[in-house]
């Protein structure tokens, strides 16, 4: 696909009013409470990954109004074990933790899955997408309970006619859930926690950033949820097909439709931001538009006022892939992350060096 949004100088300046409730916070404040009312973890057990380097464990943690969200716990192999139901362990070693989103209609998969995080030495927590799993992949094991008045086929327009049943308000509040739940497994140091995604994920890796307390990084790549109604006048690609395709059929729910959306938006989620950030986007993707992206980025922490912040908000960079669709750098833009993240986010680890005389 030919370029179709704003040259690249004018996506740099690109920063929009959107519209963001009188309750925004509030409303979001709420929601998180009643969901904390219910106890974090719920299982942990122990699964057979086939792998020699990965130890992994089946979690269960309570997401939105306690629903059981289900993820993969992985741990590099040599850095102690973590056994039993409730994985308790004296002798593991505390890991900085990456809690990954998966992208629209993606499930969990099996636990041998992905495991580049993992590698790279850190511990990982991998959400299971309620409802999700059946588009393509390995597919997922978590249930949506709460059903949905008319909607049009996919997860963006479940619920849509109010804020309080939107699809997007129940999987984000299991995404801050994530963190509350990894923070709690043995294994790892709770106070080094990043976020990452892609798409869908990108976006739950934003609203996160928004509503969490301490995050150390976040990585978001094509973060969808972004600026809808810049989204909706430039693509018909679904998930935002979904949309209009729901619109055109339900004339008179364009205004509630968007109110409940302004909710979910990813600008507004960014503006709250506070931990050190890492942006990805490719300037011929007709799914998540470059202009969506760069009006959460531009936007990045705008809304921080801690003293210990710069005025300037908290680091935040951007990859670009000028000829790129929603793939974006693919390979070579989670090589750009890990180095990223090993910056911001470093692993006490030995080092394996190569020397003319052979390893050491």
């Amino acid at each position: 696909m030919a370029e179709f949004d704003m040259p690249i100088d004018e996506l740099r300046r690109y920063r929009p009013q959107v519209a963001e409730p009188d309750d925004f916070d509030p409303s979001w404040a709420r929601t998180l409470t009643q969901a904390r009312q219910h106890p974090c973890l719920l299982a942990v057990k122990p699964v057979e990954n086939h792998l020699t380097l990965v130890d992994s464990w089946d979690v269960t943690f309570a997401g939105y109004d306690g629903h059981p969200i289900r993820a993969w716990y992985s741990r590099p192999a040599r850095h102690g074990t973590v056994t039993g139901n409730d994985a308790g362990s004296d002798d593991a070693q505390p890991l900085p933790a990456v809690v990954e989103y998966l992208g629209y209609g993606r499930g969990r998969g099996l636990p041998h899955e992905r495991t580049t995080w993992v590698n790279a030495g850190y511990a990982h927590l991998l959400m299971d997408s309620r409802g999700q799993g059946g588009q393509y992949g390995s597919g997922g094991d978590t249930d949506d309970p709460v059903g949905s008045g008319p909607a049009g086929q996919g997860f963006l327009t479940r619920g849509i006619a109010s804020t309080s049943t939107h699809y997007y308000r129940r999987l984000i509040t299991d995404a801050v859930r994530a963190v509350d739940a990894v923070r709690q497994l043995p294994g790892v140091d709770p106070a080094r926690v990043a976020v990452v995604g892609n798409s869908q994920g990108g976006g739950l890796a934003l609203a996160v950033a928004g509503l969490a307390d301490n995050l150390t990084a976040v990585l978001a790549s094509a973060p969808f949820l972004c600026h809808p109604r810049r989204a909706l006048e430039l693509t018909e690609q679904d998930p935002w097909g979904e949309v209009m395709q729901y619109l055109s059929v339900f004339r008179d729910a364009v205004d509630a439709t968007f109110r409940t959306l302004s909710y979910v938006d990813g600008v507004s989620f960014a503006r709250r931001a506070t931990a050190p950030a890492h942006f990805g986007v490719g300037l011929r993707d007709s799914i998540c538009p470059p202009s969506t992206v760069f009006a959460a980025y531009n936007q990045y922490g705008d809304a921080v006022t801690r003293a210990d912040v710069a005025d300037s908000g908290p680091a935040h960079s951007i990859e670009v892939y000028p000829y790129n669709h929603h793939e974006g750098g693919e390979a070579h833009h989670v090589r750009r992350q890990l180095e990223w993240l090993r910056a911001v986010l470093p692993i006490d680890a030995p080092a394996c060096t190569i020397e003319s005389d052979g390893l050491r």
